[in-house]
């Protein structure tokens, strides 16, 4: 069977980062800052829905935190310091230096370290935390779309009670149509996501500052870092217990370095410091400030239980719960958009098998849809919103993949700052003992909730991470077993082209592997006894880049009597179109013309057997995958009329 692989090759000399900065190639800075507005805030800008409510809120019997100043200084003071610390300072301002040729995302980091380190033993462990931060994230994935959409669609209640029976009813449907449209791409429903947003951050804003006016202290007391310190020393462990749900408020930062690729890093910085993060937390004051204004102990606690929906003046609750509910969409559409760039990119890196991947756009290369992906994703969000019920009881389940996920990049940063940006420790140390500090406590107080719904992402995290080693582990043992007794292809090539009866056209050989023969050659002639005037072994290369220039595509290599090799290379974001790549090649001879040319695929039928490598249940686990994995004629656009498979047997 042919598949891409790794290469180990550093990236070509002329691949440099800027020709992979999409501000070089689509407009100016505030265009981009808007439309980073529409896509990568959409996770962290719904979060005033429900984050600063379950701060106070009670969960399973426990008594939640008290409604009075201290505390609600100190959560707002949390929240403040929870955005300026890991977003900003974490994610804005430091691992978003990290990039791999302006691409971001726990994989493309993954590749940076794996392209750059010289020793392959101390980048084991962090290909494996990388592996499974990519598992988290399809846990967040299932998540998100449930949790956002939910909380929206409960903001109905507040207009009339009678709605409360529909809410979850109204968000399946909702979430149905979301994953339904997929097939038909996001372009055109991309561009009001933009417009949609902005309207939503200054609504945020809006009404946060309404409130505010009525108790201007307050934000004051919330960027004061002393409140947050006096919760701690108030409370104990209570507020470190709150802490699992202050992260609410930061979920979706992640998203920041993922899209880094599509929008810049410097459009991303712009957007969150001068427009994201003042509407988000003038909402959050303004949360804070109506609760503060009270009255009496008794209306504090009534509004506490929804303030996001309660501080909405009647004369607009509905124009706003119905923007609250788009801005979910747009959230759950990032995410699910998300999901199919990160396996589009692990199955390029050799971490998943091949999958059906459709374009949904002539002119956007990033724009694709994954069909397995697609429906997996929804049943499995749909499933969470009718086990959970409700927005409060998937909070719980929300945060530890978020925290998990943020935990591995601290990881996977300080191995950049310290192996390969060469930081000196004394500088490195300390940034990345702050940032594991942080993380290890917002990880913990959602460890917690392990037994009222965390275990949901981890148990979702694990089985992703299981497929995903076994994957990778099964292709690593079956090319060994391949590679056993081969021979080299130049002792083929000189002994081959006189013992059998050469016939007109090209015949391209897909390997996997870029020495030895391709077993379906050598089937070929020991059955049909023919070769081809043209012989092309074929390996597709995948680089630990982005993207591969046109020039450093193609490797040719003649052997003689119509013998060549051919390596085409691609970066783990681009598409494998093989034969587009083909007819550009001025390599091999004369031009390739797909009716002269056939194509001859290999196709492996895996026996588990006892043979030291993998588990039995591991290797029936992979070979299962194998057997579902889409065929390489799909995968590489191979013309359905020109391709022939060969099958054999192999052991593992």
């Amino acid at each position: 069977m042919s598949e891409s692989h790794i290469s180990g090759e550093a990236a070509p000399a002329d691949a440099n980062a800027s020709s992979h900065n999409p501000g070089a190639h689509h407009g100016g800075l505030a265009k981009l800052a808007i439309g980073a507005i529409g896509v990568v805030f959409g996770d962290i800008g719904t979060s005033p829905l429900y984050a600063f409510r379950e701060t106070f809120a009670s969960h399973h019997g426990a008594p939640g935190i008290s409604v009075d100043p201290v505390h609600i200084h100190g959560v707002l003071s949390l929240v403040f310091w929870s955005m300026m610390i890991v977003v900003t300072f974490k994610y804005v301002l430091t691992i978003m230096k990290a990039d791999n040729k302006g691409e971001g995302g726990s994989l493309a980091l993954l590749a940076l370290i794996n392209r750059k380190s010289e020793n392959a033993k101390w980048t084991a462990p962090f290909i494996l935390l990388g592996v499974f931060a990519t598992a988290l994230f399809y846990g967040d994935s299932m998540i998100t779309p449930a949790m956002s959409v939910l909380s929206a669609t409960e903001g109905l209640q507040y207009v009339h009670p009678g709605f409360k029976q529909f809410i979850v009813p109204l968000a399946i449907a909702i979430l149905f149509g979301l994953f339904a449209i997929q097939s038909r791409g996001t372009e055109k429903v991309g561009t009001l996501f933009g417009p949609i947003m902005l309207v939503y951050f200054v609504t945020l804003a809006v009404m946060g500052v309404m409130h505010i006016a009525e108790m201007p202290s307050i934000i004051v007391q919330a960027i004061n870092p002393l409140n947050a310190l006096n919760f701690f020393m108030t409370d104990g462990f209570r507020a470190f217990v709150a802490l699992g749900s202050v992260v609410l408020a930061v979920t979706g930062a992640e998203a920041l370095y993922a899209d880094m690729g599509h929008f810049g890093r410097n459009p991303i910085g712009v957007s969150w410091m001068t427009f994201v993060l003042p509407c988000l937390m003038l909402n959050y004051m303004g949360q804070g400030a109506m609760v503060l204004s009270q009255p009496d102990a008794a209306s504090a606690a009534a509004l506490i239980k929804d303030p996001f929906f309660l501080m909405i003046p009647d004369a607009v609750r509905i124009p706003v719960i119905v923007l609250a509910m788009l801005a979910t969409i747009i959230a759950s559409q990032a995410v699910i958009s998300g999901a199919f760039s990160l396996t589009h990119q692990a199955i390029q890196l050799g971490f998943m098998p091949r999958m059906q991947i459709k374009h949904t756009s002539a002119a956007a290369a990033g724009q694709i849809y994954i069909p397995v992906v697609n429906w997996g994703l929804m049943v499995m969000v749909l499933v969470l919103v009718l086990f959970f019920g409700s927005s409060s009881a998937l909070a719980a389940a929300y945060g530890i993949a978020v925290t998990g996920a943020m935990f591995i990049d601290t990881m996977l940063l300080a191995a950049v700052l310290i192996t390969l940006w060469r930081w000196p420790l004394w500088k490195a140390v300390p940034l990345i003992g702050v940032f594991i500090v942080v993380d290890i406590a917002y990880f913990g107080a959602n460890l917690i909730k392990v037994p009222q719904g965390g275990w949901v992402p981890l148990a979702i995290g694990l089985f992703i991470f299981t497929l995903l080693t076994t994957w990778s582990k099964g292709r690593t043992l079956m090319r060994a077993a391949m590679a056993e007794g081969t021979i080299p292809f130049e002792v083929f090539a000189k002994s081959a082209h006189s013992s059998a009866q050469r016939v007109p056209g090209t015949a391209v050989f897909m390997a996997s592997n870029s020495a030895g023969v391709p077993s379906a050659l050598l089937h070929n002639i020991k059955h049909n006894k023919v070769l081809h005037e043209r012989v092309v072994i074929l390996t597709v290369d995948i680089q630990d880049v982005p993207v591969v220039s046109p020039e450093n595509r193609v490797a040719c290599k003649q052997f003689g009597e119509g013998f060549f090799r051919l390596t085409l290379r691609y970066g783990f974001l681009e598409e494998t179109d093989v034969p587009a790549a083909l007819k550009e090649a001025n390599v091999c001879g004369e031009p390739f013309t797909m009716m002269k040319t056939s194509f001859f695929l290999s196709r492996q039928t895996l026996i588990a057997s006892s043979r030291p490598g993998m588990a039995i249940w591991r290797e029936k686990l992979f070979a299962w995958m194998l057997r579902n994995a889409a065929s390489a004629m799909e995968f590489f656009r191979l013309p359905t009329n020109r391709v022939v498979e060969l099958g054999s047997q192999v052991e593992i």
